[in-house]
């Protein structure tokens, strides 16, 4: 029984250690595809190492394009998208879970039933919306629609809320507090590991939004890092070495806040499916 067991726990090990070299294999591509010349770049055999390393593609590709000013740009794009989505899908999420009121069961299965409609769908709808609006080549388009919920964040706050005990309202209601006040100072706190969730999805989901800004953005001090990596790739040729530069510099802060937040992020995606 030990022998199947350690031979168990080896083949598991090895199995999860291929996995994790084959999804770190393409984030190793673009860290030494970012210390390669323009010429090494496209050697047939490719080389796994640079035969010498270009240290200085990073400061060029830092300078090739407004990186300071996308990286504005993109922070308050993610910061205020997520305060949108916080406020807007944790009322919803809390009204759904905790009030008591008819119809709220069939409004829910409305509101889930919209994440089976595809982005494409709605997008020309949206983008003659906004541009009746006067919306087009601001934020506008991009942030407003956050505070107005999201099928997939106001599910997994409700499935976190149901989790926590309702004697814990129903006291706070004896002692004559508000279901705004029960909202903000009781149930809240409770629900960190969820609310973090969201935020990280709606951070890393913002960071990495290409399409929505290439929609409704067309002057160049409003792009975030995402559409402004396109600069590398003009008309006559492209940068790809400072592309490559540039786009490490885009993907380790997500990395890093990754490895920082894991332990919470990982928390709220467990508990969301204890309860139906």
């Amino acid at each position: 029984m030990k022998k199947e067991s350690l031979s168990y726990t080896v083949l598991v090990y090895t199995v999860l250690s291929l996995l994790g070299a084959a999804f770190f294999l393409p984030f190793y591509w673009l860290i030494i595809s970012s210390l390669k010349s323009q010429r090494e770049l496209f050697m047939l055999p490719p080389t796994w190492f640079p035969k010498e390393i270009q240290w200085s593609n990073y400061p060029q590709a830092l300078t090739y394009i407004p990186f300071a000013l996308y990286l504005k740009n993109t922070i308050l794009y993610c910061v205020l998208c997520i305060i949108g989505a916080v406020i807007s899908n944790s009322l919803v999420a809390y009204s759904l879970s905790r009030i008591r009121w008819k119809g709220r069961e069939i409004l829910f299965f409305l509101i889930i039933s919209t994440m089976m409609i595809p982005y494409q769908v709605t997008m020309i709808p949206l983008f003659i919306l906004f541009k009746n609006y006067g919306w087009l080549n601001t934020y506008k388009p991009l942030i407003v629609p956050t505070f107005f919920g999201n099928p997939f964040y106001i599910f997994m706050l409700r499935q976190f809320l149901r989790t926590v005990p309702g004697e814990l309202s129903d006291a706070a209601k004896v002692d004559g507090a508000s279901e705004f006040l029960i909202y903000s100072k009781i149930v809240m706190p409770l629900v960190k590991p969820a609310i973090t969730a969201v935020i990280l999805f709606e951070f890393l989901g913002r960071w990495n939004d290409f399409m929505g800004p290439l929609i409704y953005l067309r002057d160049e001090p409003l792009f975030p890092i995402a559409l402004g990596l396109r600069r590398f790739l003009t008309l006559y040729q492209a940068q790809w070495s400072l592309l490559m530069a540039a786009s490490a510099v885009f993907t380790v802060p997500i990395v890093i806040l990754f490895f920082f937040t894991q332990k919470t992020f990982i928390e709220g995606i467990t508990v969301t499916g204890m309860k139906g």
